[in-house]
């Protein structure tokens, strides 16, 4: 049977605790390490070289994500944990492999353990010598835009694909994304969302309206120099004259 080395990072010690005897239930990990700092946890990192890592955002001086970033080649898969859902799109920046809203319950976890259990065995399978900082090199890819967004649900976090969405709407300081039959709201500003979004995929047609370049079906001219946006669902939305030359200048070349 594998036996997969953890280490559990969190500088409450009644956090790792609970980690700790949530995790003595799955017989395939050992706990090599528990650290309360993020240098403690770097030097963990390199000292055991970890498959798996239980890591606190919000560490004493310093963050869960700047400990991978001084990780060096010690690179495991890393379920990030914390009280507060805000970091969630970070740590999935990172490549997180999942992240657990505090205080989650143990249908929770072992759900996530299950998981990464598969996804190690998986990797280990693949890799006769268990080079694992081989196998983990997304973490060292830093992605200049997301390709999923972190979405609170019902007490835990979800993450939408956007290639799943077919556009974006705002609401004051809160934003709906349109996923066929699906709608989830985040709270964040149209101009925040805008900045992380990928251009070449994603262009604002109106201040309230980001769309999916991928639905869109047909342009019609509207009025004093507007177009309508048809996207492949049917749903219709107004492209400003301000947005206009953006879109025509991507979609609209050579025609």
């Amino acid at each position: 049977m594998a036996n997969f080395k953890v280490i559990i990072v969190d500088d409450e010690s009644a956090a790792r605790r609970r980690v700790r005897r949530l995790l003595s239930l799955e017989t395939e990990f050992e706990i090599v390490a528990e650290c309360a700092s993020g240098t403690e946890a770097v030097s963990a990192l390199r000292e055991y070289r970890p498959h798996l890592m239980f890591l606190n955002v919000q560490l004493p001086e310093t963050t869960g994500f700047d400990v991978l970033r001084n990780a060096g080649d010690a690179n495991p898969l890393v379920i990030f944990t914390s009280a507060y859902e805000d970091y969630a799109l970070k740590a999935f920046e990172l490549q997180a492999f999942d992240y657990l809203l505090k205080p989650f319950d143990g249908h929770r976890f072992r759900e996530s353990v299950q998981r990464a259990k598969v996804r190690l065995a998986e990797m280990t399978a693949a890799s006769p010598a268990r080079d694992l900082s081989k196998m983990f090199q997304q973490f060292s890819a830093r992605r200049t835009a997301p390709d999923r967004i972190a979405i609170r649900s019902r007490g835990r976090v979800v993450f939408v694909k956007l290639e799943d969405v077919d556009w974006f709407e705002a609401a004051d300081n809160y934003v709906s994304l349109h996923c066929g039959r699906e709608t989830h709201v985040i709270r964040e500003t149209m101009n925040d969302l805008e900045s992380r979004l990928d251009p070449s995929r994603f262009l604002r047609v109106h201040r309230s309206a980001i769309v999916n370049l991928d639905r869109i079906k047909e342009l019609q001219p509207w009025f004093r120099g507007d177009y309508r946006v048809i996207l492949r669902d049917g749903t219709e939305l107004t492209l400003t004259k301000t947005h206009r030359e953006k879109l025509e200048s991507r979609l609209l070349m050579g025609t």
